[in-house]
């Protein structure tokens, strides 16, 4: 009995001793890291003593005083509304505990203002504590955002096509068209989307396009925005949307090449060069001398044409009269031989060859022995 007594002593006791150790993390880890301060107000060039428990064992912190931010939201801007110049780094404890002197300056942007902490390095954490500079301007923060989340629930299409104009080089343009889904639990008012536009491996150039209307809760809505591109773009285009910095589709547009500029480059390099070349022509012949008694003109082209013109034989030039009118009588020619005298021509009955002797046997003609 009495060694029973004394095993239930002993794990009375060993409880007792690993109860501290065993609350003590879940204590420190339903808390988190807190954040007290030495005074709630102070102007530039003071300064305050900055306090924290809760944090990791031997991590590195920094200590900012940041505007437009509350406990509630955090820190709206990020750094960039925090005093980095004058902000200071710490590190904690063995226990997770840290202390640290920090300058009091004023933030960039307006208050309600915090002292900022929170880890540089390892799993993150940070802790906001109210503090206000004195004299320093307070303006209300922006609006929460909306809480209302928008998703395309069909598919994109790209809506229209090219004209005659975009043949010749004018800015291909269609009209993207989606249904959003609002899955938030606010209304969304006038949304605006972001519609891109890429070409091979170049990045999208967005441009804001907004939707006029209010999608309720658990709504959707078709949507229509326009997307153009450049004068003479061609080839694979890629048209992305976007909305709250999250890419919501993304569309391929095949691009035809406009022909109709390269035929007139075509056209041009033809026609300029002749239009050239029948100018400098003209000038040519206009500049160089004349020759004396040269036909110019139109008499310089008749006469070119009657040298042009076939010649027919002089036979039968002769022969053949001239169409429309009467051929005209031709008196005999006459011969000029020189044996004939004006008054023996005998003309077309006689005979046309030279004179010579007659046969000795021709009963008209004397012979030379009937003369002797």
């Amino acid at each position: 009995m009495s060694g029973k007594v004394r095993i239930s002593a002993l794990v009375a006791a060993c409880a007792l001793l690993l109860l501290p150790l065993a609350g003590a993390t879940p204590v420190a880890a339903a808390d988190g890291p807190k954040v007290t301060l030495s005074k709630s107000q102070a102007g530039t060039g003071g300064s305050i003593t900055v306090s924290g428990s809760g944090w990791r064992t031997h991590a590195l912190l920094t200590v900012l005083i940041c505007g437009q931010a509350t406990p509630a939201r955090g820190v709206i801007g990020g750094t960039n509304s925090c005093a980095n110049a004058d902000g200071r780094a710490v590190t904690t404890d063995a226990k997770g505990v840290f202390s640290k002197k920090l300058p009091v300056s004023e933030p960039p942007v307006p208050c309600p203002c915090v002292v900022h902490v929170a880890t540089v390095t390892g799993a993150s954490a940070s802790a906001d504590a109210v503090f206000q500079v004195a004299g320093h301007a307070v303006e209300p923060l922006p609006a929460e955002p909306s809480t209302g989340r928008l998703s395309v629930i069909s598919d994109t299409r790209l809506d229209g096509s090219s004209g005659l104009l975009t043949w010749f080089g004018a800015p291909a343009s269609r009209t993207l068209v989606f249904t959003v889904g609002n899955a938030g639990s606010s209304p969304v008012k006038n949304p605006v989307f972001q519609v891109g536009t890429s070409h091979g491996v170049f990045a999208p150039q967005w441009d804001d396009q907004q939707f006029n209307g209010t999608i309720a809760p658990g709504g959707k809505a078709e949507i229509g925005l326009p997307v153009e591109l450049s004068a003479g773009a061609h080839g694979d285009y890629s048209v992305s949307l976007k909305y709250g910095g999250r890419v919501l589709a993304e569309e391929p547009w095949g691009v035809g090449r406009p022909w109709g500029v390269t035929l007139f480059w075509i056209l041009l390099c033809v026609v300029v060069p002749a239009a050239v070349f029948r100018v400098g022509m003209a000038v040519v012949d206009r500049l160089r001398p004349r020759k004396a008694g040269r036909s110019t003109g139109p008499a310089r082209h008749r006469d070119l044409r009657r040298r042009l013109r076939p010649r027919l034989p002089e036979q039968l030039a002769l022969r053949l009269p001239k169409s429309g009118t009467a051929a005209p009588h031709t008196a005999p020619a006459t011969s000029t031989l020189p044996w004939f005298t004006p008054d023996s021509d005998p003309g077309t009955a006689g005979r046309l060859s030279a004179p010579h002797e007659d046969s000795p046997t021709s009963p008209t003609t004397p012979t030379r022995k009937g003369l002797q």
